[in-house]
């Protein structure tokens, strides 16, 4: 029989899916390898940044043999747009020459092979496989699923594995990537950090978290 919370969280997936029925992954790629970098590449910068950086970069380097034979001060200078520019610049080409040597330069199908990558964890790992494989492994958690379900009361937790632990028995298997997604959306578009739209938001009456509107 379903707990409360399992009730509510079904409502939340439910009005997520009316409320950002066309929500999908912001970062551009053209295939899995392209996802994996653009990805390593988003950590604390924005979506937007990355794709306008990935556009000349993924026609300069277009394969992981090229990501693994680049210069490490050039491609310093080609990613430096993102931030943290020296570490994400070690981290992609590491992972390009892992891929060469252990995978053929196939971008892997499991989680265990994803987070053995060079500078790659459980939410890049769940974003390409997601978003370029279909494969359903687990729920992205960013700064934004993060700070959402916090305030919806799906957890307690602010620890991105833990987080994702909790959420996974609470959501369908096939609702994962777009839960993820549409929580995002809503994170920056009504449920943003600093002051949150609470009077605009469809989830006012599920959110524990939600303010009462003035009398």
């Amino acid at each position: 029989m379903a707990t409360k919370k399992q009730e509510r969280a079904n409502d939340i997936v439910v009005r997520l899916k009316q409320m950002y029925p066309k929500a999908k992954c912001s970062l551009d790629f053209t295939n899995a390898f392209e996802l994996l970098i653009a990805t390593m590449l988003s950590a604390q910068s924005t979506d937007v940044r990355v794709n306008i950086v990935t556009k000349s970069l993924f026609r300069k380097y277009p394969n992981p043999q090229s990501f693994a034979d680049a210069n490490q001060v050039e491609m310093e200078r080609d990613v430096k747009q993102t931030g943290f520019f020296r570490n994400k610049a070690k981290a992609v080409i590491a992972a390009s020459k892992v891929l060469l040597e252990r995978h053929n330069g196939e971008v892997p199908r499991t989680m265990d092979e994803f987070t053995a990558l060079p500078g790659v964890g459980r939410k890049t790992a769940n974003v390409v496989l997601s978003n370029a494989m279909n494969i359903s492994a687990g729920i992205v958690v960013d700064t934004h699923v993060t700070r959402v379900s916090r305030r919806l009361g799906l957890t307690s937790n602010d620890n991105a594995e833990k987080i994702e632990q909790d959420l996974m028995p609470l959501i369908p298997k096939k609702e994962w990537t777009n839960f993820a997604h549409r929580l995002i959306a809503h994170g920056r578009t009504i449920c943003i950090a600093r002051k949150p739209k609470c009077a605009e938001c469809a989830l006012n009456d599920l959110c524990p978290s939600a303010e009462e509107p003035p009398e």
